[in-house]
């Protein structure tokens, strides 16, 4: 979906497509057919915007074979479905746990991976579009890491830009990285993010070519405060690339054995479900929050959809969410155009692409609804 924003901009909301991961360019073709078109329709759009997410050998298919681009392309212009985002983090989509970080930015396959992204973005991005994004990993798991990691995560982000600048050189297409921060990685906090990403801010006061990208259910997760958030991106000069849209469960009462057993039944146990508590420590997976004190609120990485009620006794980060809209596009000029839902946690798992679309389908009215209060119009 489009929205024109008070400045004359255009603002961008879709949905991130990693909710159905595909292995092949065939199963991409069908879920966009099955699902992503559905959404559209059921939303009654001119176009919705879909985030692509693809493993790394279909990416190298995508780079590197115009008639499986052509094909791709085909596919979202007959469901008018458009692609200014890409999520860049799972490189196969069968790896858990901390394996979903891997390769990192001390390895060439990342690298490789996300410039066969850039490559195939520029050319699926429309003519009309200010930016195409790239989400990625927060550099990598948090240990091992060393100042000669670090050093060798550098080399590489300088490699990724000059790839984007050679990129908008030769296409007319501008396309930015968004690294995300995220609960036990090297790059957790705002702050840890605004200090490493300074480096690669506009000296101009133009926008960068690699900034964050702001995940509200991590940063709710960390119990981080939006004004300070936003204070310190500033500060640093680091653009906020793009934003993922979702809410995290609260446990107000960790004392609560129920609401302990309710927390601990959601999620996907691919994933990790780090857990944060307020003023304290944290821990890498729900299983293991007895190591926690319990005297304050916990919350669980999961992404929640912000149209559904949180099972009881829990409660869910729906004010962040707000905060965080309010701040990015609710101001005289968007700090975004890039809005994405990010939902991979349901009430009941959707068992059908056309279960899942109705899903969504609700999940992107709410924002819009969202949106429209703050004052932008749907074009």
């Amino acid at each position: 979906m489009r929205f024109r924003h008070r400045d004359g901009s255009t603002v961008h909301l879709g949905y991130c497509a990693s909710v159905h991961p595909v292995a092949d360019l065939d199963e991409l073709v069908a879920r966009l057919d099955g699902c992503a078109g559905v959404v559209r329709s059921a939303l009654d759009v001119p176009v919705l915007g879909v985030g692509l997410w693809f493993p790394h050998r279909l990416a190298d298919r995508l780079a590197n074979s115009p008639a499986s681009l052509s094909r791709l392309r085909r596919a979202l212009h007959r469901n008018q479905l458009e692609v200014v985002t890409v999520n860049g983090i799972p490189h196969t989509g069968k790896a858990g746990g901390t394996d979903l970080y891997c390769p990192d930015w001390t390895e060439p396959e990342r690298l490789r991976y996300t410039v066969d992204l850039i490559d195939v973005l520029a050319e699926l991005l429309p003519d009309d579009a200010t930016y195409g994004s790239i989400s990625t990993v927060p550099l990598a798991w948090r240990v091992p890491w060393s100042r000669a990691r670090n050093r060798a995560a550098r080399e590489a982000f300088d490699r990724v830009e000059q790839h984007l600048a050679h990129t908008e050189t030769r296409t007319g297409r501008r396309i930015r990285i968004a690294v995300e921060t995220e609960p036990g990685c090297v790059l957790e906090m705002i702050g840890q993010a605004a200090a490493w990403l300074a480096r690669y801010s506009s000296p101009d006061g133009g926008t960068s070519r690699i900034g964050l990208g702001l995940d509200v259910c991590h940063l709710a997760v960390q119990f981080e405060d939006p004004a300070e958030s936003f204070e310190l991106l500033w500060r640093a000069g680091v653009d906020v690339v793009k934003a993922q849209l979702s809410v995290a469960p609260t446990l107000v009462d960790p004392s609560d054995v129920s609401g302990r057993y309710v927390l601990g039944q959601l999620g996907v146990p691919k994933y990790l479900r780090q857990v944060r508590e307020w003023g304290g420590p944290g821990v890498d997976d729900v299983a293991q929050s007895p190591q926690l004190s319990g005297h304050a609120a916990w919350r669980m990485h999961a992404h929640l959809a912000t149209h559904a009620v949180a099972p009881a006794p829990l409660s869910v980060t729906t004010g962040v969410l707000d905060d965080c809209l309010a701040r990015l596009v609710g101001g005289g000029h968007p700090l975004t155009h890039h809005l994405e839902s990010e939902v991979y946690v349901w009430p009941r798992d959707p068992r059908t692409q056309q279960a899942l679309a109705k899903r969504l389908s609700k999940e992107l009215s709410w924002l819009r609804n969202r949106l429209t209060a703050l004052g932008l119009q749907e074009v």
